[in-house]
This record gives structure tokens, C-alpha cells and sequence, in this order.
């Protein structure tokens, strides 16, 4: 009998789900703590890997805690470079618990116009690929970021000389950078919404064509997450197969699962582009002087995220694209993407707003839940691909129905 195997994706947590699994205190005088509980907590939630989230420490962060939206975790801690006696312990515990790291995380402005900051922040992103080395670990993974002084065009120049030594950084150490594409349109008090300037099929494909033009468009991949294409209306099976149609299916090579549940009210008041009047996030022209307000930014987003399983089934929604059908989003990963299952993360990423605490049961069971509906939603996509392009045409069977498509409606 053929061997007709069903390949599943490998599931892991973001590990900025609970920022302070660990306290401050325990973590600040032991920085890897912070990693080795997180290790041990990834077990408890049966998941494959982790993606580790690094962030600048908060005693040096240039963004004050609380104009985040979603506030990071330097789980990485690297205030003092990484080592090998370092990379000896989280190893041993990665063994240990028989959990893996996808990649190393660090999501911050890599191109802004404050060329000071922009070489922090690259001299930063230096460290996460030392500490992936020492790790093993294949890939990193951000954002390109913007320089809000030029218009897009002008910062296709500024990713050429800003983010091109990055790309050449990871070239040299045999890593892969994976480029998350959110918009990011509250990370500011501008009235900008694309503050991440690869957020986008399109500007993808261009981005990697200047990669390609200075030898490192394959270190240009991006981390996808269909949350951000539902916040700016696009169907995730039609970005998919936009990209194989323009022979560029091979850029996405991991994934985030974290959903996007459009507000209908919202969307009736200001439009996708969001609230753009009286957030509370500036005063007579300028950036509010209580950096507590700036967080109102973010009222720009006309939606809610979703943990992975805590919204209703919406087959209307799916179809309007104002919500994620993950069971069609794995499947037409595997018709469209130029991916191995096997070797393609998927991570969950925990953003949703009322259950975004410090709880560890709380969070721990919710984490637990959601990896395991993305594990079986995986798994059934798998299976069905499996018998639909394998299975059946094999014994010369037809595939019943039509089924979702890119632009039906």
C-alpha cells in the first residue's frame, strides 16, 4: 500500500504570552531564569517549541512601557552578551523537557529616522544573532520598522542602508531573518498606519528584490500572521496565492497563529484605516507629555485579537474576511506556499486583550486550549490535503464541492 503521510506543522508559544513568568527581581539578577522557566512552562503546554522574545531591557528602552499596546519581554536578557556557559544551560534544558526554540524574536523600529536609536537597536539585533548561534538556532525574526521623516518611497533607500547590514549580519552567521508584517499603525502619535513598511505582499516582493540585488535574498523571509491581513481586508488565501502567482511563494517561512476579529461598529464609524480624531494620544500638535497616553494610539485599530480557539465559529466572517478560518488557512498554506509542514513553525501568539494578565494558570490554561485547537485544526488541514492532492487523485477519484477561493467574493 502507498504511503500517503499527513505532515503537521510544528506547534510553540511566543514567549511574550507572559511577560513576567518570571519576576523582575529573580530575572534581573539571573537573566536566563527567564528562559530556563519558560522551557519548563512550554512542557506544561505540550507544545514543540518555543519562539523566544527578546527585547531591549526596560532600564534602556527608548518606547516607555506604557504607550505599548502589547508590552515585550526581554526573556533574552543582554545586557551582557551571551556565551557558551550561557547557551550550556538553556540547552540542557531544552534537552531536558524535549522542547525546541523556532527562532529568536525581537520586534522593534530597525529603520527609524533617529539614526542614535537605529544603531542601538541594530547593535541589539547583532546580539540575538551571536546568541542564536550559540543556541543553534536557524532563524531571527522582527520587523523592518519605518523612518517616519521619509515618504515609503524614500524608505526603500533607508531599508537599503539600514536594513541590508542586518540582512548581511544574519548572512554571515547562516541565519534566516523572518520578517513579521504587521502595520503597526498605532506604534506612534502619527497619524501614519503603516509604521512597518513590509507589511504587505507587494512591498515584500520589493524589499526582497533589493535583498536579492545586495547577495542576501535568502536571508528576506517573512513570519506571516493572518491577523494583519484581516486588519487591512485582505483574505489570507489570496495573499497566498498572490505570491505563487508572482513566483515569490517561497518568502514565508513561518507563521504566527493569532486571529483578528473585525468590530462591524467600528468599521461603520472610522473605516479599516480606524479612529483617527480625539484618541487622547496628542495635544496641540505634539505627542501627549504623559507617555501614559500615547497607548491611545492605538484606538487606530478598528478590532480585537484573537487567541487562537476564543472566538465563535463565524462562516459569514470568513467569507468577508473580518475573522480568520484557520482551517482554510492551513490548507491553502500547503496549496500555495513553497513550504516543508515539517519544518514550518506555527506559534501562537497571545494578544488578546482581556486575558492579556500576569496569571500563570489563567494564562497557562488558556495556552494550553489554543495550542491544542491549532494543533488539531493542523492536523485535520493535513489530512485533507493529504487525500485531496494525493489520496484521490491517485485512484483517479474527483474532489467534491468548490470550496473557498481567493476571490469569490
Amino acid at each position: 500500500m502507498p504511503d500517503f503521510s499527513a505532515k503537521y506543522m510544528p506547534i510553540g508559544v511566543l514567549t511574550a504570552a507572559l511577560q513576567e513568568l518570571t519576576p523582575r527581581e529573580v530575572r534581573d539578577e539571573y537573566p536566563d531564569q527567564a528562559i530556563i522557566d519558560w522551557i519548563d512552562f512550554a512542557k506544561d503546554l505540550n507544545v514543540d517549541c518555543i519562539q523566544l522574545s527578546s527585547a531591549l531591557h526596560p532600564s534602556v528602552a527608548d518606547v516607555p512601557p506604557e504607550a505599548l499596546l502589547d508590552p515585550v519581554a526581554n526573556h533574552l536578557d543582554l545586557r551582557e552578551p551571551f556565551n557558551a556557559s550561557r547557551a550550556q544551560r538553556v540547552l540542557k534544558a531544552l534537552d531536558e523537557n524535549k522542547v525546541g526554540i523556532s527562532d529568536i524574536g525581537y520586534f522593534d523600529d530597525m529603520i527609524t529616522g533617529d539614526f542614535g536609536i537605529r544603531q542601538k537597536k541594530y547593535d541589539f539585533m547583532v546580539g540575538i544573532m551571536n546568541a542564536a548561534q550559540w543556541l543553534g538556532v536557524k532563524a531571527v525574526c522582527g520587523f523592518v520598522g519605518r523612518n517616519q521623516s521619509h515618504d515609503m518611497d524614500q524608505n526603500l533607500r533607508d531599508f537599503e542602508e539600514g536594513f541590508i547590514p542586518i540582512l548581511q549580519q544574519a548572512k554571515n552567521r547562516g541565519l534566516v531573518y523572518r520578517v513579521e508584517q504587521c502595520p503597526m499603525p498605532g506604534w506612534n502619535t502619527t497619524d501614519c498606519s503603516a509604521n512597518n513598511i513590509a507589511y504587505t505582499p507587494g512591498v515584500w516582493i520589493a524589499l526582497h528584490k533589493i535583498a536579492k540585488k545586495h547577495g542576501v535574498g535568502d536571508q528576506f523571509r517573512i513570519h506571516y500572521d493572518p491577523s494583519h491581513s484581516i486588519l487591512i481586508g485582505q483574505s489570507p488565501r489570496a495573499v497566498f496565492e498572490y505570491l505563487k502567482d508572482q513566483g515569490y511563494n517561497f518568502l514565508i517561512d513561518g507563521f504566527h497563529v493569532k486571529g483578528q476579529v473585525i468590530d462591524s461598529k467600528a468599521i461603520a464609524a472610522w473605516g479599516y484605516w480606524g479612529q483617527p480624531i480625539e484618541r487622547g494620544d496628542r495635544i496641540d500638535g505634539k505627542p501627549h507629555p504623559d507617555t501614559r497616553q500615547w497607548g491611545n494610539a492605538w484606538k487606530v485599530m478598528p478590532c480585537m485579537h484573537e487567541l487562537p480557539g476564543t472566538a465563535r465559529p463565524d462562516p459569514l466572517g470568513y467569507l468577508q474576511n473580518r475573522t480568520v478560518d484557520w482551517l482554510d488557512h492551513q490548507l491553502a498554506a500547503r496549496e500555495y506556499l513553497a513550504i516543508d509542514p515539517s519544518k514550518t513553525p506555527l506559534i501562537v501568539e497571545h494578544e488578546y486583550p482581556p486575558a492579556r494578565t500576569q496569571d500563570r494558570e489563567m494564562v497557562g490554561n488558556m495556552l494550553k486550549h489554543s495550542v491544542g485547537f491549532m494543533r488539531g485544526i493542523d492536523q485535520a488541514a493535513a489530512h485533507m490535503y493529504t487525500m485531496q492532492n494525493e489520496v484521490m487523485p491517485s485512484y483517479k477519484l474527483p474532489v467534491q464541492g468548490i470550496g473557498r477561493e481567493s476571490n469569490r467574493c
